[in-house]
């Protein structure tokens, strides 16, 4: 079955920080565009940064841009995700998908185009 595996959530304080990682489950994602998502309770899963396949075009969202670092290492078969000045409002669960109508760029903002859903991973922001 093809997904992707989420990691490295956890409880963390206010400013402090988190890497997360994406790894594929059944197949390499060094040719995807790959997109990190969260959701926070009661809210509607929002995309927070997104990476084409050759790490040369980014995305990211206002809430968390200079905060948020996306990267990846195809040779790991990883996408990673350095939250730093971490804020209450961070807190969700984070999740990794596929970005399916090209390769070579990405958009954070419609989920539909994404596949590939891991479980996701926790993230939680609190004093």
């Amino acid at each position: 079955q093809l997904q992707f595996v989420e990691s490295g959530g956890g409880l963390v304080q206010p400013g402090g920080s988190l890497r997360l990682s994406c790894a594929a489950s059944g197949f390499t994602l060094d040719t995807y565009a790959i997109g990190w998502f969260r959701q926070a309770p009661g809210k509607e899963r929002e995309g927070v940064s997104c990476i084409a396949y050759s790490g040369d075009r980014l995305q990211t969202a206002d809430s968390v841009k200079g905060r948020f670092t996306i990267s990846r290492d195809n040779a790991k078969n990883r996408v990673y995700l350095q939250m730093n000045n971490l804020k209450p409002e961070d807190t969700g669960v984070y999740y990794c998908a596929r970005y399916r109508p090209s390769n070579y760029y990405c958009s954070i903002y419609n989920r539909a185009q994404y596949d590939y859903w891991g479980q996701g991973t926790q993230v939680t922001v609190s004093s």
